[in-house]
């Protein structure tokens, strides 16, 4: 083999152990962060059913709340298939209970990266416009990771400090009085004192729907809010849930009743 030959073999096989490298640090690898904190909560008073959420990842709002005022709440996390959340809903929308909805989406689930992306790892929770939910965590769900039940309210995180979280979370939604927000909103300040996403904070959200009562005509948003980036988001989140509640405004739709 002369000189030229033997440069190409070392280069070639230091560019396949590169790829190779590559290739085994991407299959073992996170493709984004995932560590999240939820609740879905319903108020039998006013028939309002929403959700909030916080996580050490920019934006939480935008993968983890969905509400359809037509069907109800869900919250899609841990390693997350954004998918789960309309799937969810239109689930409820045709009728299912949610527990039902539970295991069909995890039946349908394909997996298509079980490497590094598994559905063993999903969390998700499913809530009907009558306060019935039902929740999962996977058991590859980075830990700490699980659900606690309560009244009309269910919490969920992953990458958890521990159980006191998601504790905390119901303790202070059902212990809570005030408007559906302010409740939500205290049940995340319950789960941050348990201890919260073990790496700290940085958004959080809130969703509320109810058929024709949100502010103008023919809107079902009761309250729609996101704090995307803020060293301390609930906190945030308080102060546009209390700024809302001083002059909460009210629908102009007469379909909507009190």
């Amino acid at each position: 083999m002369n000189l030229m030959s033997a440069r190409s073999s070392l280069m070639t096989a230091i560019a396949v152990g590169i790829v190779s490298t590559l290739a085994a640090a991407l299959s073992t690898e996170s493709l984004w962060d995932t560590g999240t904190f939820s609740i879905l909560g319903f108020d039998p008073q006013t028939g309002e059913v929403g959700g909030a959420v916080q996580s050490r990842v920019f934006s939480v709002g935008n993968g983890v709340l969905w509400a359809d005022a037509d069907a109800g709440v869900a919250a899609t996390q841990a390693i997350v298939d954004v998918g789960y959340g309309q799937k969810a809903l239109a689930l409820l929308r045709n009728g299912l209970k949610p527990q039902m909805i539970i295991q069909a989406i995890l039946d349908q689930d394909s997996d298509p990266l079980p490497a590094n992306w598994s559905k063993q790892g999903r969390q998700f929770a499913v809530m009907n416009l009558k306060g019935e939910y039902a929740a999962h965590t996977g058991p590859k769900a980075t830990e700490w990771a699980g659900h606690k039940s309560g009244k009309f309210a269910t919490a969920q995180g992953n990458i958890l400090a521990g159980s006191a979280v998601v504790d905390g979370m119901i303790s202070r939604f059902e212990e809570t009085s005030g408007h559906l927000s302010q409740r939500l909103v205290a049940a995340l300040e319950g789960g941050q004192a348990g201890g919260g996403d073990k790496r700290g904070q940085q958004s959080a959200a809130i969703v509320i729907v109810k058929k024709n009562c949100g502010v103008w005509l023919h809107n079902d948003t009761v309250l729609r809010l996101q704090v995307d980036d803020n060293p301390e988001p609930i906190k945030e989140l308080k102060r546009l849930v209390d700024k809302w509640n001083e002059r909460r405004p009210r629908a102009v739709s007469p379909e909507c009743k009190p």
